[in-house]
């Protein structure tokens, strides 16, 4: 008796029907798998504590404490006097820079700073700025991180911390040529992955951003192609995971994992973002990228316009060499002729592409110098009274908000500390001072500590 063999041929439908729904299980599966890394990943966005006028962050860090009453803190009475003796002990030193009002608002500013000048309007100078101490290191890295006793985590890492990054592929978090000292874009207690990434080495010219010159060493690897790197870093997290299940909590351990698996996904991504030779010629020119002067300050900034485009919460560019105790003239006239067109053509690059409304700019250092002269041209350090300015990201331009004394040794009107300066920022970002903390050492921690006041007079 012969078998009978049945056959199934299904209907084109009923086969499109089938496999339709084959297609549909392995992309749940491939959204599964995401969703499950996304809610492992800590630097998915989270919600701000209110709506954000500010998104991300570019600071400007001039490192060493640029002379207020040279840049933004216009004294005539210094000048009227100057020579006199100051306080039994030097002479007052007049200001060789004239000062002039620009844009609608009047705001009266250096002419170290034309092209800056000419966004006046955006600009809003606090000049009561100050801090604990006069000496570089402990104002430095409490301008940093809020604290200059303990090591504590740097302002861009608590914003990391708290809002999380747009871009999965690149660093949240990231500051160009560094300053010295790790501690100010480190994140201390916070889990590793929220400290800065830094891109270049410390100094005014060390970076690079061209088509052939890669900012970050050994970004590819030349040896393995992209799918054994994948498979030599599945194995090695694996291993990594077994420690953790083992030791059941070890922040080293999830560090280098959440670090090797970003590293992995920057290769593609970070060489395209910082290759600014991509940029037009006339977009170069803006930064100041044609003259040798203005190029290296403004590759930088340019560099920080595109990661702020791409995602970066926040960015930081450090500029040093402002501890200017002596040759103060020749010394302040380079440096701000390297940085005023480059800073002047990010503003206006960032209006031009509707990204100031929500980029909140920061021009800092850690703090002032004093209106008596030092080494016949020079001026000594100053924490007592200073300024800074703050442009875009809900920041009300075309104001200067407090004031120091007629000669500029301390702030004495609307008094700003550091403090002060840290909760504004984080509440620009929508973020509550008083309420983003983290549990240390069996206390809740915060980049304010105990103190903090957010300076409503200057928020649009």
């Amino acid at each position: 008796m012969n078998e009978l063999t049945y056959h199934f041929q299904p209907s084109r439908r009923l086969a499109l029907q089938t496999m339709s729904s084959g297609f549909g299980y392995l992309a749940f599966s491939a959204l599964s798998t995401m969703a499950a890394q996304q809610s492992k990943n800590p630097l998915t966005p989270k919600e701000p504590h209110f709506p954000a006028k500010a998104k991300r962050v570019i600071f400007l860090c001039m490192q060493g404490g640029p002379s207020h009453v040279d840049t933004f803190d216009y004294k005539p009475i210094l000048n009227k006097d100057s020579g006199k003796d100051a306080r039994g002990f030097a002479k007052l030193l007049g200001s060789p820079w004239d000062f002039n009002q620009y844009g609608q608002s009047g705001l009266p500013v250096s002419d170290l700073f034309p092209e800056v000048a000419k966004h006046a309007d955006d600009l809003c100078i606090i000049n009561s700025m100050h801090t604990d101490l006069p000496n570089h290191p402990q104002a430095f890295t409490q301008m940093h991180t809020g604290n200059f006793q303990f090591v504590r985590p740097s302002l861009g890492a608590w914003t990391l911390y708290g809002l999380g990054t747009e871009n999965d592929s690149l660093p949240g978090f990231v500051t160009l040529a560094p300053p010295n000292g790790a501690q100010n874009y480190g994140s201390a207690f916070l889990p590793a992955i929220y400290q800065g990434t830094p891109i270049g080495r410390a100094g005014r010219n060390r970076f690079a951003a061209a088509a052939d010159q890669t900012p970050i060493r050994n970004i590819e690897n030349k040896k393995l192609s992209k799918e054994m790197q994948r498979v030599q870093l599945d194995f090695i997290n694996s291993l990594n995971e077994e420690k953790l299940k083992r030791d059941q909590y070890n922040p080293g351990v999830e560090g280098v994992i959440e670090s090797y698996e970003l590293a992995f996904r920057m290769q593609d991504e970070v060489p395209n973002v910082l290759n600014v030779a991509s940029e037009s010629e006339k977009t170069k020119s803006l930064y100041g990228m044609d003259d040798r002067t203005t190029e290296a300050f403004g590759r930088k900034c340019l560099a920080a316009r595109r990661l702020a485009e791409s995602g970066v919460r926040f960015i930081e560019i450090t500029h040093g060499n402002w501890d200017h105790h002596r040759n103060m003239k020749a010394g302040l006239e380079r440096n701000c002729g390297e940085i005023d067109k480059p800073i002047s053509g990010l503003l206006q690059d960032l209006k031009d592409r509707d990204l100031l409304k929500d980029t909140l700019v920061v021009w800092a250092g850690e703090f002032g110098r004093t209106p008596h002269g030092q080494s016949l041209d020079g001026r000594d350090h100053n924490n007592r009274g200073y300024s800074l300015w703050m442009a875009g990201g809900g920041i009300k331009g075309g104001q200067r908000y407090g004031a120091t004394d007629e000669y500029g040794y301390q702030a004495v009107d609307n008094k700003v500390h550091i403090h002060d300066w840290h909760a504004t920022i984080l509440h620009l970002m929508g973020l509550n001072h008083e309420k983003l903390t983290y549990r240390y050492a069996g206390r809740d921690f915060r980049l304010t500590d105990v103190h903090g006041n957010v300076v409503k007079d200057i928020i649009a």
